[in-house]
């Protein structure tokens, strides 16, 4: 038996406790065993969570979207790097079968490769006769 893992929040790009006592038990669905304890927010948490996402939109909406698609290049490569870990952590979370959750992760990825194109298509232009 594995000892339940505590899920705190992520708050300004790092783990934050939170202030709430709060908290509720994370199940495996194919199980029904515990497998984690996630902390609940309070007002205050959620003020920080705001506070921290208003702080850091301002460079990001600064940044040119070469730029972002980089950062969302990497995304990507860290995606592809730990696609079973993801599919494996789906699989625990919503009790879904691994090749589901594969399909899944696979999905994701094609999002991001989308975004990560995202600067060509905010050109407004077209080449026409491509073929």
């Amino acid at each position: 038996m594995t000892q339940a893992t505590h899920i705190a929040h992520f708050i300004g790009g790092a783990i934050a406790p939170g202030s709430s006592t709060r908290t509720q038990p994370v199940y495996n669905p194919a199980t029904g065993a515990v497998t984690g304890q996630v902390s609940l927010a309070n007002l205050a948490d959620v003020n920080a969570a705001v506070a921290a996402a208003q702080k850091a939109f301002p460079s990001w909406a600064d940044t040119p979207p070469l730029r972002r698609a980089r950062v969302m290049f990497k995304f990507l490569e860290l995606i592809n790097a730990n696609k079973d870990k993801l599919a494996h952590m789906i699989t625990a979370e919503h009790g879904k079968v691994f090749t589901d959750a594969q399909g899944e992760v696979s999905r994701g990825i094609d999002i991001v490769e989308f975004a990560t194109g995202i600067p060509q298509l905010l050109k407004g232009d077209y080449t026409e006769q491509v073929s």
